[in-house]
């Protein structure tokens, strides 16, 4: 079906969304895949149905009727469709060639806009062969690849891509390794060490900060960040995310509890920006 494809039709990864026409994992207009797993449990992420590696049922119990048709629902019935979509699946075993399937239908959007394929979480480094046939597939495919990614991996996981991957959306989330711990479940050394050496290579990277309030959003913590990748080399790009709570309703989906934060201020943002401009 495509040019000079050959795919491992039986490695199977597991996705829990594909983005069509979004625009905010890269350069362009791209189609963003999202992978289930990962191995960071921060307390503002707004994917919680990515931590778990499993396929999971999310129950929003404000659309249920009380139909009882989903009550000996288990994991297999991936085929079990809620009228009401109050039941979702989430978690979907797809085949490499699946997923090229659904990127390069976006093709002519990428040429026109400078866009691509995005491969995100989650964790997609957790799954690596998977990640790596794909990543092969769309540049056989001549289609722009990124991959977002926290980078707490073994290095030598991050090298299998870099010949297939023209941009890392990197995240760094606290400068000091103890507050990244207590928020995150682990400390930044190796996630920093990857970024320095990462920074090191020919492959294009963007720096991504989430703000957080009372975690990371003061002028000093920018400064410090702005330090440390200055000394390993600045990435082509910083950007800020402001917290958002978009995602605070998966929780009760999950029957987990939320952390809340506030949204930090427009005029917040444009102070901490300053610090990178």
């Amino acid at each position: 079906m495509y040019s000079n494809v050959n795919l491992a039709e039986k490695l199977v990864g597991n996705i829990f969304n594909i983005q069509h026409f979004s625009i905010g994992d890269g350069p362009g207009i791209r189609t963003t895949v999202f992978f289930k797993g990962c191995n960071l449990r921060c307390a503002w992420c707004h994917n919680p149905e990515s931590q778990s590696a499993k396929t999971e049922w999310m129950f929003y119990k404000e659309k249920c009727t009380g139909c009882g048709r989903c009550a000996a629902l288990t994991e297999k019935d991936t085929d079990f469709v809620c009228f009401q979509d109050a039941r979702q699946i989430c978690g979907k075993k797809y085949t490499a060639d699946e997923i090229l399937s659904e990127v390069i239908k976006d093709k002519s959007f990428y040429e026109n806009s400078g866009g691509g394929a995005t491969f995100s979480g989650g964790e997609c480094l957790l799954q690596i062969e998977f990640l790596t046939e794909i990543l092969k597939a769309c540049k056989e495919n001549g289609i722009h690849t990124a991959v977002d990614t926290a980078g707490h991996v073994p290095y030598e996981t991050i090298e299998k891509i870099l010949p297939y991957t023209d941009l890392f959306l990197y995240d760094v989330k606290c400068f000091d390794s103890e507050k990244h711990k207590q928020y995150t479940g682990v400390g930044n050394e190796l996630i920093l060490e990857n970024l320095r050496r990462l920074l090191n290579t020919s492959v294009a990277v963007w720096v991504r900060i989430p703000i957080i309030p009372t975690v990371n959003d003061t002028v000093e913590e920018m400064q410090n960040i702005k330090l440390l990748l200055d000394s390993y080399g600045a990435p082509e790009t910083v950007e800020l995310l402001p917290y958002h709570a978009i995602g605070e309703h998966k929780y009760d989906a999950l029957n987990k509890k939320a952390h809340t934060f506030s949204v930090p201020s427009e005029e917040k943002m444009a102070q901490l920006k300053k610090v990178f401009s």
